[in-house]
């Protein structure tokens, strides 16, 4: 295993302290590149004996403790041992439980561990994860005096949640036939299911299960990586990655999207209280993990939606740079009120059919 001499990194890197036997082999694989640090602990107390040498310089190492049933007291005694020195009392520290647990899950946050992770780990997850958390570290001065202050973050006010449920709820009563009509439309259009469904990175770098009518063909996420290589990107040197008559699109497909039609089954996702009816759009797992500097961080501590300002004044424009979109998702996240959505929302109405093909 390669190790740079030292976990002094920009944030961009996940710099990791570790230990563990079970998941050993996803931790090198997940992290030991050239973009990260990772050094194995042998044992809990190895762990702590190389944390307690690390210097000022270095504390931007993050703690993997895979924690056993057997384990756990011992997982939880390092933690308190780590909180008593002021070196390394705001250290990002993550459980990785071998077994689920909801008792051991419920100790480790109410001991303000950063995550705890159950099988099955998705290490791609944790990756994105330690990135946010990294980010927020810097945007939230109030983790200065992590142990005695709660970790704040995005909490959905009570009239928002309110307004979310009130037209969600209404929308899928209402819109049901309707689904089932383009379900149908969608089956005898292409093969595959009639929903589509993907990893979104929402509030908070919260990865859910993303829903909308499928408008391409079966797996066209497998083919990102080849496009990009072969496609111009629509929004040039960017983290964002759209192109005009994307070949994947069917031809139903085409009229899905352009009509927003697409999006109607994440109603479902507000419901479940993934997204609001107004905010900023969940990304991609590709995207988002790439949007990690202090500003990008920003748009990932207010609210996803289905709609926002960008969908009203930039959707199907291809002018669209990386500095509009985060200014006009981080001055959302500044300004948001139920008024502001409710203007939104009365203002998406005329965009929704676009000319463009995005």
């Amino acid at each position: 295993m390669q190790e740079t001499s030292s976990f002094g990194m920009p944030q961009s890197r996940v710099n990791i302290i570790y230990v563990a036997n079970k998941y050993d082999s996803d931790i090198i694989s997940t992290f030991d590149n050239v973009n990260s640090t990772v050094k194995k602990a042998n044992s809990f107390s190895h762990l702590y004996e190389m944390v307690s040498k690390l210097t000022v310089y270095e504390l931007d190492v993050n703690i993997l403790v895979e924690v056993q049933p057997s384990s756990a007291d011992e997982a939880f005694a390092l933690v308190a041992s780590l909180r008593k020195n002021w070196l390394s009392r705001n250290l990002t520290v993550i459980f990785l439980l071998t077994q689920k647990d909801q008792a051991i899950t419920t100790e480790a946050f109410e001991a303000r561990i950063s995550d705890c992770y159950s099988p099955d780990i998705s290490f791609a997850d944790v990756k994105l994860r330690l990135q946010f958390l990294s980010a927020y570290k810097i945007l939230n001065e109030q983790l200065k005096d992590l142990p005695e202050e709660p970790l704040q973050q995005y909490k959905t006010p009570f009239l928002k949640r309110f307004l979310d449920l009130t037209i969600s709820v209404t929308a899928l009563v209402l819109l049901s036939p309707f689904f089932v009509l383009i379900a149908i439309l969608i089956k005898l259009d292409s093969k595959g299911p009639v929903f589509y469904t993907s990893k979104r990175v929402g509030t908070g770098y919260k990865i859910f299960d993303f829903y909308k009518f499928r408008s391409m063909r079966a797996n066209a996420d497998k083919e990102v990586e080849a496009l990009k290589a072969t496609t111009a990107n629509q929004y040039g040197d960017s983290a964002f990655f759209k192109m005009k008559d994307d070949p994947r699109v069917t031809k139903l497909g085409n009229f899905l999207r352009n009509s927003s039609i697409d999006e109607l089954p994440q109603l479902f996702n507000v419901v479940k209280g993934d997204m609001s009816i107004v905010g900023n759009r969940p990304l991609p797992l590709y995207e988002a993990e790439q949007l990690t500097t202090n500003e990008w961080s920003m748009r990932f501590l207010g609210p996803a939606g289905i709609t926002g300002l960008w969908q009203i004044i930039k959707r199907g424009k291809s002018d669209m740079s990386d500095r509009e979109r985060k200014k006009l998702d981080n001055f959302y996240n500044k300004k948001f009120s139920v008024w502001l959505d409710l203007k939104i929302i009365l203002m998406t109405v005329p965009v929704l059919f676009q000319k463009e093909k995005v």
